[in-house]
């Protein structure tokens, strides 16, 4: 689906545009949004706006990583939005071309920001005929960072959890959410480090004069991915320091079985030696004739076993 927005030259949006009917002289601005088009659709990136070819094949081919392209007479943005579906973390792709009074937006799957953006123009705001092609860029760039936070703040509220342990659940469960967690976070990384760059080279090139014309607000949109980028640094490092207590804690906890059954070990070596001797059934043993013998080796196991315990407890084992 191809929709078109515009403004015409007294600041009246109207969205009553078709690709086949667009004269883009008569309008201040236009925006062009490719909503999961088809592969006619497609094509007019080519025969009606004569788009890079370089540019039409990353639209084409999916998850590109953030950037910018510069061509002779419009520049190219790949950005990525982030949903969470059925509790996975889903990229996708937003692209942009910006020239001379217009905006085209490209994306192959449904878009919260871009829709959000679009029904604004419904009712546009006091200051809508200050708004250009750039503006449109920037709202739509604003709400896909915002949506970042919502995540990142969900995968923090997992981690706490985890780390609080209330419903008391099993080691092997635990390190389990753990790790999808973690997992969940480098796929963050992964997409705001890299929006992060692009906004950084947004505000360092002057070839985009919309952009120093609003420097402000995208530099606010920097801000907001260095505060991301920070958070999830700090998370990871969270994560392994809960992976190691645990790690710490379950080695500490064989450790302390090892001991209780070092110290059983101990204490029955002696007893089964003894045992042992007097199980072997010679014939010339002259205890196993006496008459108080078995009362006499069971008093010396006891004796034994109770001495190694009490000193095993003084030597502090059983703390």
């Amino acid at each position: 689906m191809i929709r078109i927005a515009g403004m015409t030259r007294d600041h009246q949006i109207t969205k009553n545009i078709t690709i086949d009917n667009l004269d883009r002289s008569a309008y201040k601005w236009i925006w062009v949004d490719f909503d999961q088009p088809s592969e006619e659709e497609i094509r007019h990136l080519d025969t009606t706006f004569h788009f890079h070819p370089l540019a039409i094949e990353d639209c084409i081919h999916r998850l590109q990583r953030p950037k910018l392209d510069h061509y002779e007479d419009h520049t190219f943005f790949v950005t990525h939005s982030i949903q969470q579906k059925e509790d996975e973390l889903h990229k996708e792709e937003v692209n942009f071309f910006l020239g001379e009074n217009y905006v085209v937006s490209f994306h192959q799957a449904p878009s919260r920001e871009v829709d959000t953006v679009w029904k604004s123009l419904d009712k546009p705001p006091k200051d809508v005929e200050n708004w250009d092609e750039y503006y449109v860029f920037y709202e739509i760039l604003d709400d896909i960072v915002d949506d970042y936070f919502p995540l990142l703040y969900k995968l923090e509220d997992q981690l706490d959890k985890i780390e609080e342990n209330t419903q008391d659940k099993s080691m092997n469960q635990l390190m389990d959410e753990l790790f999808d967690t973690r997992y969940s976070l480098l796929d963050l990384r992964h997409t705001i480090n890299p929006m992060r760059d692009l906004l950084y080279r947004m505000l360092n090139t002057h070839r985009l004069d919309g952009v120093m014309k609003r420097k402000e607000y995208f530099a606010d949109i920097y801000d907001h991915l260095l505060k991301l980028s920070d958070l999830v640094t700090s998370n990871r490092e969270l994560t392994a320091d809960i992976r190691d207590n645990y790690l710490s804690l379950n080695s500490h906890q064989a450790n302390n079985v090892m001991k209780v059954l070092t110290i059983i070990t101990s204490i029955f070596a002696p007893l089964t030696f003894i045992a042992g001797i007097y199980g072997m059934n010679f014939q010339y043993m002259p205890e196993l004739t006496w008459r108080y013998g078995y009362f006499v080796a069971l008093g010396v196991m006891a004796v034994m076993g109770v001495s190694l315990f009490i000193w095993f407890k003084w030597k502090g084992w059983f703390k």
